[in-house]
């Protein structure tokens, strides 16, 4: 997942809009640990309104937790669709446990610290990973005059509580620390307005401070699909309800919800399969819970291409979370079925954001997170009331293009300038953008 730390300080409250600081020239210089098309995207925007924009990065290892083919070396400089890029080498657990993910991530702050930042005016920050953005920011607050802005994904406090992962000193420490990091800097983006609620409410971030930009898809919808041909080339019966799930399989997506559901549906003969489309730490976990259960398949990472003809070629699109899972974050995933044209089912907590934006988008239906037979019971009454599942289809990518618009005008590529007024800028024309 790709990343960049910039630097934002500044305690007083106003809006923030294009208008402000709009000298182009700027270097931005950006640091990654995973690769992100959100925030690579980002990167290429920044750089086509006229930024020098830089990328320290890792190699990217995520969600397989290797680094991957084509990839290593200490440090290693190339270019990306115009962007300097930077990747240096860490510590990637095979098996990332909680203490070997904090090993991971301290070894790539490391790195961000010793890396040579030139002079950059923004640091632009992801999180997660919490440890290393906290790292980047205590040497960019020795910067005199130099901006930083975090821009928040997940929440880390939240989610070691959440997951139960971690006693309650860790929780009371990560609290800490994520409060610490995020009032150090100029300015916080989050993406969705419950998140802001807590980085204010309860991590003591001055409100004037945070901006909510919501993520939006990074994976354009496909104009065509032949469905008949994709589903025959991957071996789905066309009388077969298939529910698919894209993404991560990780501590928080609670997928053995998903391998039940799909050997209760073996039971009961039931003409469905379910796909778990991706990789992660919990992979090899599922599969081997999922041994000769049938209505079940697991498929790798695809290409772009490959992904949005399978992504359309589903019948139902699926979001699993854990039984718990309330606040720390938003599958991002929602923003890519969202433009699908495709319902979506949630198996989800009742007060969590996941079950809110379903709610909100018109486009899904939810059942009770860690109930295995009511999500394949949802998946049948989809199956059987086709009216329905064509108005849930049809709501979806209306919300999709209005929130592109509104990530636009909110201000999401002009950001980095305006952190850097806030810090009572510097006129400089460089602008430095750090992502992690």
């Amino acid at each position: 997942m790709a990343g960049r730390r910039q630097e934002l300080r500044s305690p007083k409250a106003r809006s923030w809009t294009r208008d402000e600081s709009d000298d182009p020239g700027r270097s931005l210089r950006a640091r990654a640990d995973r690769e992100c098309p959100l925030h690579g995207g980002t990167s290429e925007r920044a750089r086509a309104r006229g930024h020098d924009v830089r990328v320290i990065t890792s190699h990217p290892h995520y969600p397989e937790w290797r680094v991957k083919e084509g990839y290593g070396g200490w440090s290693v400089s190339d270019e990306v669709d115009g962007v300097r890029v930077q990747r240096l080498a860490h510590y990637v657990p095979a098996r990332p446990s909680s203490g070997r993910r904090l090993l991971s991530e301290l070894s790539l702050g490391i790195r961000f610290l010793t890396a040579r930042w030139h002079r950059p005016d923004v640091v632009l920050l992801v999180s997660p990973n919490l440890i290393t953005s906290a790292l980047a920011a205590l040497r960019a607050r020795r910067s005199r005059g130099l901006a930083t802005g975090i821009w928040i994904q997940d929440l880390y406090s939240l989610g070691i509580t959440e997951t139960g992962q971690g006693g309650r000193s860790a929780a009371t420490a990560l609290k800490a620390l994520e409060s610490r990091t995020l009032r150090s800097a100029t300015g916080v983006v989050v993406i969705h307005d419950r998140f802001r609620s807590f980085v204010t409410e309860t991590l003591g971030v001055p409100a004037g401070c945070v901006e909510v930009i919501r993520n939006w898809s990074h994976v354009d919808p496909p104009m065509e699909v032949d469905r008949a041909a994709v589903r025959n080339r991957r071996g789905w019966e066309p009388d077969v309800t298939v529910i698919l799930h894209a993404g991560n399989m990780g501590a928080k997506q609670g997928l053995e919800n998903v391998v039940e559901a799909a050997r209760l549906a073996d039971r009961q003969r039931a003409p469905v399969r379910f796909v778990l489309l991706g990789d992660g730490n919990q992979r090899a976990r599922l599969q081997s819970l999922a041994r000769n259960v049938t209505s079940i398949e697991f498929v790798a990472p695809l290409p772009d291409d490959d992904f949005r003809q399978t992504l359309g070629s589903a019948d139902i699109l699926l979001v699993n979370e854990r039984a718990g899972m309330k606040e720390m974050s938003v599958p991002r995933k929602l923003t890519t079925y969202f433009s699908a044209s495709l319902p979506v089912l949630a198996a989800a907590d009742e007060a969590s954001v996941t079950a809110s934006e379903i709610d909100v988008s018109g486009g899904g239906t939810r059942v009770a997170a860690g109930d295995p037979q009511a999500l394949l019971d949802a998946a049948l009454s989809l199956r059987a009331d086709p009216a329905l599942a064509r108005a849930l289809a049809f709501a979806t990518p209306h919300l999709d293009r209005m929130r592109r618009l509104t990530t636009l005008r909110s201000g999401c590529w002009f950001w980095p300038r305006t952190v850097t007024a806030r810090a009572r800028g510097r006129r400089s024309k460089s602008t430095e953008v750090v992502a992690q």
